[in-house]
């Protein structure tokens, strides 16, 4: 594990951190510190009602981790290398569980916390790593595609069927309109190529437990070559708009709800954003599952969100499970959603009220997490989406011919130590 391994070597300079472990306060209740990815301020309600609901037992404080993913990673895994006893709870992004617990900085999940029934597919596989739950899921997302109902109707599509990317790209060239996708050089382009990939039926890893010199990438295949070949067209095509090479969620979100928006695939945020900045698009406005890229194959969504974690070095691991189980119940994901945006891992959550009410695509996003294919899981995660990016940029020179062998190159050199990314 290669960036594991320069993590670790600068994990020195943390080291004193990992003396300070979860301390207790003046009145003996022991602290536990949960480090939590930016949000609307969601996590620090959960934190005080699961302290509430402790009657004493323990309290939890927040810590807030840098707002990009891969930051959080960095100081995340910097942490753990130094033994911190500061991380009992961590809220993680899915791609980097695997090298977390690769080298055992996670501690082990409780066999109480082990029933998945209930729980999204997506949300399982991404929390496993070596099939074994090594997190509890919290919150999980997907994408769904987004409509201009208008923009469907002029194309014939029956919206309560299946369309495929070849339906939705005629659609949107025949009416002179663009899609919403995300194509930046970004951790949004392995998104999108994951789920293309995985929809074609494919797999960019085969063998995610393998060494890295033994590793077997699917990209060379009917798959890989489909979804290049729809990347491609949308990049070379305009479809995607002049400013697909830089587009991000918001780009694209703010392409769509444009005179010139068709569908776009993004993350459920979108919905209450757009009722804020651009309301009269919400009476054209329409939801489906992920596009397919066949017809007769389910497609397979992107799948994000996050999970908790408890650190292997953490002097409470026991209260911390205890109060892992309180924050994901299915009450607090509900409110969590209908508060923060952020879609619930426990179906049981989509049942409540407030979120039909809030969120009437609920039964949508939980169709989608079921589809839902997570990233590539494997310790060397990072190489291979930056690999994946750095090969499938720009879109419009994205080539059905090329780039899925000269990206299987490339990254396989890269995990050999034989380039450099």
């Amino acid at each position: 594990m290669r960036s594991l391994r320069r993590i670790v070597a600068g994990a020195s300079a943390l080291a004193l951190a990992g003396t300070l472990g979860a301390c207790s306060a003046g009145d003996g209740v022991p602290t536990l510190t949960w480090y939590i990815n930016p949000d609307d301020g969601g996590q620090a309600e959960i934190a005080a009602s699961c302290t509430e609901a402790a009657n004493g037992a323990y309290r939890i404080e927040t810590s807030l981790l840098p707002r990009d993913a891969a930051s959080q990673r960095e100081q995340l895994a910097r942490r753990l290398a130094a033994s911190d006893r500061s991380l009992d709870i961590m809220s993680l992004d899915p791609p980097f569980i695997p090298e977390l617990a690769e080298p055992g900085f996670l501690a082990p999940v409780p066999d109480d916390l082990r029933d998945t029934d209930g729980i999204v597919e997506g949300a399982v596989q991404s929390a496993s790593w070596n099939g074994e739950l090594v997190t509890v899921p919290f919150w999980a997302n997907t994408q769904l595609l987004w409509y201009r109902k208008s923009v469907a109707e002029a194309a014939g599509l029956d919206m309560t069927q299946p369309v495929t990317w070849d339906q939705i790209m005629q659609a949107a060239e025949d009416q002179n309109k663009q899609l919403g996708v995300q194509g930046a050089l970004a951790e949004s382009m392995t998104v999108w190529i994951n789920a293309l990939v995985a929809s074609g039926g494919g797999k960019i890893l085969e063998n995610p437990d393998a060494k890295p010199d033994e590793m077997q990438l699917g990209l060379d295949s009917d798959a890989g070559r489909k979804a290049a070949e729809i990347i491609g067209r949308i990049g070379s095509s305009n479809l995607g708009g002049p400013g697909l090479p830089t587009a991000d969620e918001n780009a694209s979100m703010n392409l769509f709800q444009g005179d010139n928006g068709s569908f776009m695939v993004n993350w459920p945020f979108v919905y209450p954003a757009m009722q804020g900045a651009a309301p009269e698009v919400i009476d054209d406005l329409g939801w489906a599952v992920y596009p397919r890229v066949d017809a007769g194959t389910p497609a397979a969504p992107p799948v994000g969100g996050i999970n908790l974690g408890v650190g292997a070095y953490s002097e409470h691991t026991d209260l911390a499970w205890q109060a892992v189980a309180c924050i994901v119940t299915p009450e607090n994901q509900a409110q969590y959603f209908v508060t923060n945006g952020n879609p619930p891992s426990n179906l049981a959550a989509y049942d409540d009220a407030e979120v039909t009410e809030k969120f009437p695509m609920a039964d949508t996003i939980a169709e989608s997490l079921q589809l839902g294919a997570p990233r590539p899981q494997t310790p060397y995660y990072n190489e291979i989406s930056i690999g994946l990016q750095r090969t499938w940029h720009p879109p419009n020179a994205v080539s059905p011919d090329t780039t899925p062998q000269t990206s299987t190159d490339f990254i396989l050199a890269v995990l050999r130590g034989e380039r450099l990314l």
